[in-house]
């Protein structure tokens, strides 16, 4: 087991990979503690919960709206928990999510820990302290920051996910290792058996990277004020994508990079092999997939994005495989760029 501490102002967090996560109970108070779940973790794992209330939400991005956050709070008003109270999150990206934004706001805030089941729970959503809601078509558009005193991430419980779950938080895995980790970058080239087939030693060494990387930037920049922004490599698209056609969230930041790699590559900042190694490893696992968004719907998501200044974007462009630069540029410039790549395609 390792263990990676996010220290940040006013705060500490500690990220423990490869614990089981049964061995949760020893990082819990006494009392007050209440679980958010969703329907299928419950399913899986309810009957080893610790003997607390449990609040089960339905599972996926539909949930991640603020009359679920609403109705929550109901419920822990019904069961007596006061400030002293601890919610416990045991789920993927939008459980995390859900309950660190209910924690942040119920009564002012209360303490909460994350069981983070899935691949991209581990590698990036319950790191770092981001949660947020879904406003209509606009993703993570109402949020705050508050880091988790403890997360569990436990690599066996990828075991279960289903494959297009656990490719989708490949994705991110990838992101993290084009932006700050060329020795992750070489790792997924050249395991591709050992991911496909979820080697437990391979994705716990691989989690362990991811993690102690975005930690290493977060304890950095906590309230993404500079270098945190590189995190969102293939994000401005990526969001808009997903917002349009319903990808989980992984493919559509995969579809993403692709843009912003190639974008990268227009304006002079990557070589051409570079490039092709970052494709070819997108394609390599399945994760680039067909859609048709016009460049006037990439122009209406994009101009909603929370990365917005103005009429610019924190745009975040490779210069290198393991490196990242962010440059503001206009949206006018983002758009016309993916006119041009469309029409290519």
């Amino acid at each position: 087991m390792e263990k990676i501490i996010i220290n940040t102002p006013g705060s500490r967090s500690e990220i423990h990979i490869g614990a089981g996560w049964e061995s949760v109970g020893t990082l819990l108070p006494g009392s007050g503690v209440v679980i958010v779940t969703d329907d299928n973790i419950k399913r899986l794992y309810g009957d080893k919960f610790p003997d607390v209330p449990v609040l089960s939400v339905v599972p996926g991005e539909d949930s991640k709206k603020l009359t679920v956050i609403e109705q929550l709070a109901d419920k822990l008003l019904e069961a007596g928990i006061d400030r002293n109270g601890f919610i416990l999150a045991v789920g993927g990206g939008v459980v995390c999510d859900l309950a660190g934004f209910l924690a942040s706001v119920y009564l002012r805030g209360v303490r909460c820990g994350y069981v983070s089941s899935s691949l991209l729970s581990q590698v990036d959503a319950s790191t770092g302290g981001k949660n947020g809601v879904n406003l209509g078509g606009t993703k993570n558009i109402i949020g705050i920051i508050r880091q988790p005193e403890f997360v569990i991430c436990d690599t066996a419980m990828l075991f279960t996910l289903s494959e297009e779950e656990y490719l989708s938080g490949l994705a991110e895995m990838i992101k993290t290792a084009i932006i700050g980790d060329a020795e992750l970058f070489d790792l997924i080239e050249n395991s591709f058996k050992g991911i496909k087939e979820r080697d437990y030693d391979l994705l716990t060494d691989m989690v362990y990277r991811s993690v102690k990387f975005k930690a290493a930037v977060v304890t950095e920049d906590e309230r993404e004020t500079g270098l945190r922004r590189i995190l969102n490599f293939g994000h401005t698209f990526g969001h808009a994508i997903e917002m349009q056609t319903q990808f989980k969230h992984g493919f559509a930041v995969a579809s993403g990079m692709e843009l912003a790699t190639y974008f990268s590559l227009d304006r002079g900042l990557l070589d051409e092999n570079s490039a092709v190694r970052i494709i070819n490893l997108l394609k390599k696992f399945g994760l680039l997939r067909d859609y048709d968004i016009s460049h006037t719907q990439i122009e209406r998501l994009v101009t909603h994005d929370k990365k917005k200044a103005g009429s610019s974007i924190h745009f975040v462009f490779s210069d290198g495989i393991g490196n990242a630069v962010v440059e503001k540029i206009s949206i006018p410039e983002i758009i016309d760029f993916y006119k041009r790549f469309k029409d290519k395609t």
